[in-house]
């Protein structure tokens, strides 16, 4: 069992914790079988399994949803994450992880003196002759606070919580064991990656925490919208930012849920719903990087219908390659080519999936007949991507990881738009958009730079051939190469063939054992006697009953294995 690598006091009373939760909320079965209990129970810990709360008052999503805020940031920020995984997730489900906020107290300014002071490299007084000691908004990573430079300039203080990344490096240590148990021991679970979850989940967190990784981000964002006057990113002011502390301009504008305030400013609604979508389109399928939480409280409006994203904690990024099957699938969709759409689902799968691929084409030729025909405001992209998503459940489908962020930007992008204008549909936004990507895949230009790649690649391997034969060569001359065939199960299949040559060689033995003893009981009487029969016969037949008696518990073992 994984749990053997717990050696921290730290990290065992941490799990005592989460298994109180989680029995508390009605989830014993789980803490039995990931073998958490057993655990405890061997390290001295006692869990009170009759402790659970109201289970039957509230749906298991519910109450999964209170276990995470229970249990702290890092399992928040892990809701939030699987919040975005509608390929993995049912609505109800998601709709309960979307609840999850990590709002939480401001910590007292004079608890962050004394770091702040540390960062800075001097008193914040005398860099920030303003700085409001109320924070104008916290959550469980960072709090931000208002100040003003000498020169007049409002910028605005992110800083992290003292102490927090302990806390989450411990609760991640703790997740990645959970992640491992889970996928050994739970089979339906295994479809999902657990493991490739948190590992990714995990790389992200600890990219949050350094503060440094948020201002690079929104540069670099910045820098792929160089060229356009109505997308806004803050500046960062880089001399003060660090791990710790993150220190970039502050934008006055609208939020953009207060739709009031954008009428009485006299912006132009539906501009604003094409600026957003089109800006977010430019980010996730020509630059690859994209803002991956463009809810309202990250969105400002300013004069000019201009658009001021803020807050880069959670990103997410896209390869070429990537980028070009998203187009594929979603062009694939428009122009209703189920093979299309088939082809790019299964290079998702690496083929490692047994699709029905005749019942998944007609199940989405059916799908799409669905909403054929519908007009632009009858069609509601939510609901659409919330059906496909299911399609994919059904067959044992699920999207990279690297997707779940973009499909959760295209929903929350879907939501502001019709928010801001309810005629707004993103299907019409995306069309036009995709048309141009693929268009300019046949342009001359791409076409040449696409041939000479390939031209290169194919020089560079038939340059490197001889080189690679002469080490293949001197290879085999050495006796050094080898081939390794791995066949998956073999191992088990060997040991359970020797298991069974065993009880045959035991049977065998024993089967003798009898018959001997047996011949010997009719001989006539000779040397010493046990209870008045021979000794040979008394000691043949213990080892009969001692060998029937490990055959019979080696059978027995065998099959609850």
């Amino acid at each position: 069992m994984f749990w053997e690598t717990l050696g921290a006091a730290r990290d065992l009373g941490r799990l005592h914790t989460i298994a109180s939760v989680l029995i508390r909320h009605g989830m014993g079965e789980l803490v039995r079988k990931l073998g958490i209990g057993r655990f405890l129970e061997q390290a001295g810990r006692v869990l009170h399994w009759g402790e659970s709360g109201e289970v039957e008052e509230t749906t298991a999503p519910e109450r999964m949803r209170v276990v995470l805020q229970e249990l702290g940031p890092t399992f928040v920020k892990l809701g939030q994450v699987m919040a975005t995984r509608i390929d993995l997730f049912p609505p109800e489900w998601i709709d309960e992880f979307e609840k999850l906020q990590d709002e939480v107290p401001p910590v007292p300014f004079e608890a962050l003196y004394a770091q702040l002071e540390e960062d800075l490299g001097q008193p914040p007084d005398e860099i920030f002759p303003r700085l409001e000691r109320d924070a104008l908004a916290a959550a469980s990573i960072a709090q931000v606070h208002r100040a003003e430079l000498s020169d007049g300039a409002r910028v605005v203080l992110k800083i992290r919580r003292p102490g927090i990344e302990k806390t989450v490096n411990a609760d991640l240590h703790l997740l990645a064991r959970f992640a491992e148990i889970a996928e050994a021991e739970i089979p339906e679970l295994r479809r999902y990656h657990p493991v490739a979850m948190v590992r990714q989940f995990s790389r992200s967190l600890r990219r949050e925490l350094n503060l440094e990784n948020e201002s690079r981000s929104a540069e670099r964002v910045a820098a792929n919208f160089a060229g356009r006057r109505d997308i806004i990113i803050p500046k960062i002011y880089w001399q003060w930012t660090c791990r710790r502390l993150n220190v970039q301009q502050y934008i006055e504008g609208i939020p953009a849920r207060d739709l009031e305030a954008i009428e009485a400013a006299g912006l132009e609604r539906p501009l604003l719903a094409r600026r957003g979508v089109n800006a977010i389109l430019q980010m996730t399928l020509v630059d690859g990087f994209f803002h991956a939480d463009p809810h309202q409280g990250n969105l400002f409006y300013l004069p000019e219908n201009r658009i001021a994203f803020i807050d880069f904690g959670m990103t997410g990024s896209l390869s070429k390659l990537r980028r070009e099957q998203v187009v594929d699938l979603l062009y694939g969709m428009m122009m209703r080519e189920t093979d299309n759409i088939i082809d790019v689902l299964q290079e998702w799968t690496g083929g490692t999936s047994a699709v029905d691929t005749d019942r998944l084409s007609d199940e989405l030729e059916a799908f799409l007949d669905s909403y054929h025909g519908l007009t632009l405001k009858q069609l509601d992209f939510t609901a659409m991507l919330a059906d496909l998503m299911a399609l994919f459940r059904d067959h044992q489908l699920s999207l990279p990881p690297d997707l779940s962020m973009l499909l959760k930007a295209f929903v929350s992008l879907d939501g502001l738009g019709r928010k801001l204008d309810p005629d707004f549909n993103i299907v019409a936004e995306i069309t036009p958009f995709l048309q141009r990507i693929i268009m300019k895949r046949y342009l001359p230009s791409s076409l040449v730079k696409q041939g000479w790649s390939n031209l290169s690649g194919g020089f560079e391997l038939l340059t490197g051939l001889p080189r690679d034969i002469r080490r293949l060569l001197r290879m085999a001359r050495r006796g050094a190469l080898q081939v390794h065939v791995d066949v998956t199960r073999l191992d088990h299949f060997g040991h359970q063939l020797d298991r069974a040559a065993s009880r045959i060689s035991v049977g065998m033995v024993t089967a003798a054992l009898i018959i001997g003893t047996s011949i010997v009981l009719t001989a006539p009487e000779h040397g010493p006697t046990v209870l008045g029969y021979s000794l040979f016969v008394v000691l043949g037949f213990i080892a009969a009953c001692l060998g029937l008696a490990w055959l019979w518990v080696s059978i027995w073992r065998g099959r609850r294995e």
